[in-house]
């Protein structure tokens, strides 16, 4: 299969494309502050949250009533609860979403952690 029909398939954005992108057109002046986390292979959804908080501040506040989230990012979140040892309350306020909902995460996936 040709390169471009395999990316074309998959399922995952480019984030670190997005973001260029957006950074370049809309806001160069923040370009240097997200250089750090635009270098990276990957960007996570911690990242994501960050370039958000960087180019966006308070601003950028959306509607999470329709947001999903996947496995792997509800175990990053938890991880990252655990490893800064805050309670649900904290968490939720964080990553803004319920913290009934963080409980419930917890409750769920509590095998994988």
């Amino acid at each position: 299969m040709n390169n471009n029909i395999i990316k074309m398939m998959t399922p995952n954005p480019d984030y670190k494309k997005i973001y260029t992108d957006l950074l370049i057109k809309k806001h160069p002046n923040k370009l240097s502050s997200c250089s750090l986390l635009l270098q990276k292979e990957v960007l996570t959804i911690l990242d994501i949250l960050r370039l958000n908080k960087i180019i966006w501040g308070d601003e950028g506040q959306f509607d999470q009533k329709h947001k999903a989230y996947k496995k792997s990012t509800i175990l990053e979140i938890l991880e990252y609860q655990r490893k800064n040892g805050l309670n649900n309350t904290e968490t939720a306020n964080y990553f803004k979403l319920s913290r009934n909902t963080v409980a419930k995460w917890k409750k769920y996936f509590s095998c994988s952690i």
